[in-house]
């Protein structure tokens, strides 16, 4: 393999270091690391916190907004993740106080499709 080549990370892969940077909160990074410049981030249509956003960029703009509003964080759990195929889950559960809701308390499933090493879909059941 040459130095120009880079070994293409099977979904196991992905989702072992996703879940060593989650443990730390770095989700940011997890989105440096492995989003797609294509990346489609789904929440559930009724949802009064997020929406939908696709593409890098709007997907990190997306995370960035949600966090600025984060006023205090009570406690926050991400899961192991579970892999099968080309996806993995994992659940989580997030105790905050953020603008303009009050204290909300979340919990979920994430869902990530993976694709050549990279996630090309999240998407949020809660």
């Amino acid at each position: 393999m040459s130095t120009e080549q880079k070994k293409v990370l099977t979904t196991a892969e992905v989702a072992a270091r996703f879940n060593e940077l989650a443990k730390q909160e770095k989700w940011f990074e997890i989105q440096d690391e492995f989003f797609a410049e294509n990346v489609r981030s789904i929440d559930p249509p009724e949802s009064p916190y997020f929406g939908y956003a696709e593409g890098k960029n709007p997907v990190r703009k997306k995370g960035e907004d949600f966090v600025s509003r984060i006023q205090t964080v009570h406690s926050l759990y991400t899961s192991e993740p579970l892999v099968t195929g080309n996806h993995f889950a994992v659940a989580r559960e997030k105790d905050i106080t953020v603008q303009p809701h009050g204290r909300i308390f979340i919990k979920e499933i994430m869902l990530y499709e993976v694709k050549d090493g990279q996630i090309i879909s999240e998407q949020f059941f809660y």
